[in-house]
Order: structure tokens, then C-alpha cells, then sequence
């Protein structure tokens, strides 16, 4: 390569950050449904936790409907928290971490793209099909618009938080308890506020309250998991 040549390499243009933006999306959008496995494994997870929970508490409607807000809520955290042990690891073991890092491109959105597609890929089919399993644990009839636009919010904010653990364990053989340590007590305002969004709903008191918190949650979440996950990659992958 002359000296001009790799000159106006050094000096090219980087992308603008919404066509980097678009590309890193579509990029992780192929690969997730490169892995059909992993979109799986919390779905199957989902549902199994919600058939067992009849047998191993009680079949009795007025019981399981008193229980299932929580119930939904905490298997919904636990199945995310299933799909974050590889969030990373893909990247970090085929050395495109350390490509991104190397590119001068900012991570904040390249890592924000990640975090979208884990979402649309985890949590809004969790969203979707939480009226099938509100029937299957008899969640009262009022209490279901209330658990879509609670959990569509909050399993977002879980996949927010939730990278940030993922980002600084990515370097670890065995890191999935650990992450576990890390995020959950993180995660419990928002489960907190979201089965309680629900149990309001069922009894006639008014939601907005608990969905302008979890609503803020996301806000700040959006603002600064992306950026912190950024960094804890940024130091691992330099250690």
C-alpha cells in the first residue's frame, strides 16, 4: 500500500451514526435468527415454570389468579435472564468485540443495537404471549392490559440492565451465576413495580403511578446501560 493510499485509509469518513446505527441492528437481527435454539430457550423455559406452577401449588383459580402477577413477572425476569449468559460470548469468541473496539466506531450504539434485538427477540415475544399464560394461571380478566404494557416496559429495562452484567462476565468460562449476582438485585424495582402495576389493575386502582416508574426506569436505562456496557467491554476486552 503507498503512502497515499493508506493515508486516505486513516482519514476516511466514519459512518454516520444512523446508517452505523441501522447496520449493527441488521447485523445482530441475522444472527439471532442464525441461533433459533437460543430464541427457544426462554420461551420453552417461560412456559414450562407456568405448567408446573397448577401441579406444584394449587389448580384452584382463586389461588393461582391471588399469585400469578408475581409469578409471571418473576418467570419472565428469570427467562431473560436465561438469554443474557451468551449475550456477549458469540463476539468475544470469535474476536468481532475486539473488532468493533479497534474500529474507532462508537460502542454506544453498536452495543444499543445488540440490546434492541435481545429485546425484540426475548421479551417482546414474552410480552405477546403473556395472555395465554394469564389464562393458563386464571389471572383475573382486569388485570391483563395492565400485564402487557407492564412487562412490553420492563422487559426492556431488564434486557437494558441485564447487558451491563452480561458485558462484565463476557471474559468468564462460567460466568452465568455470576451475572446472576451481579443483576438481580437490580432487577427487583422493576419486578417490584411491574406485579404490583398488575394487582392494582385487578383491583380497580388506577396503574399510571406504577407505569410512569417503570416508564422512567427505561428512560434512564436507555441513557446509561448502553454506556456502561460499552465501558465494561471496553476494560475487559483490554485486560
Amino acid at each position: 500500500m503507498t503512502t497515499k493510499q493508506h493515508s486516505a485509509v486513516l482519514t476516511a469518513p466514519l459512518p454516520s451514526l444512523g446508517t452505523l446505527f441501522t447496520s449493527a441492528f441488521a447485523r445482530e437481527w441475522v444472527i439471532a435468527f442464525r441461533n433459533r435454539a437460543d430464541l427457544a430457550n426462554p420461551l420453552l423455559f417461560f412456559f414450562s415454570i407456568l405448567m408446573f406452577i397448577p401441579l406444584g401449588v394449587s389448580p384452584d383459580p382463586k389461588v393461582l389468579g391471588a399469585i400469578a402477577p408475581g409469578i409471571i413477572w418473576t418467570v419472565a425476569l428469570l427467562a431473560t435472564l436465561l438469554s443474557l449468559d451468551r449475550l456477549f460470548v458469540g463476539d468475544y469468541e470469535d474476536g468481532g468485540l475486539e473488532q468493533m473496539l479497534a474500529s474507532g466506531q462508537p460502542m454506544f450504539w453498536l452495543v444499543l443495537a445488540k440490546i434492541i434485538v435481545h429485546w425484540l427477540v426475548t421479551g417482546l415475544p414474552l410480552t405477546l404471549l403473556s395472555p395465554l399464560l394469564g389464562v393458563m394461571m386464571s389471572l383475573p380478566s382486569e388485570g391483563y392490559m395492565a400485564l402487557v404494557v407492564s412487562l412490553a416496559i420492563g422487559t426492556f429495562v431488564l434486557s437494558l440492565i441485564g447487558a451491563i452484567g452480561a458485558a462484565l462476565t463476557v471474559t468468564l468460562r462460567k460466568g452465568g451465576l455470576l451475572l446472576s449476582l451481579i443483576i438481580m438485585p437490580l432487577y427487583v424495582p422493576v419486578l417490584v413495580f411491574g406485579a404490583t402495576a398488575v394487582t392494582a389493575s385487578i383491583d380497580g386502582v388506577p396503574i399510571a403511578g406504577h407505569i410512569a416508574v417503570i416508564g422512567a426506569m427505561l428512560a434512564i436505562s436507555l441513557v446509561l446501560a448502553p454506556a456502561a456496557t460499552a465501558g465494561a467491554l471496553k476494560i475487559n476486552l483490554r485486560h
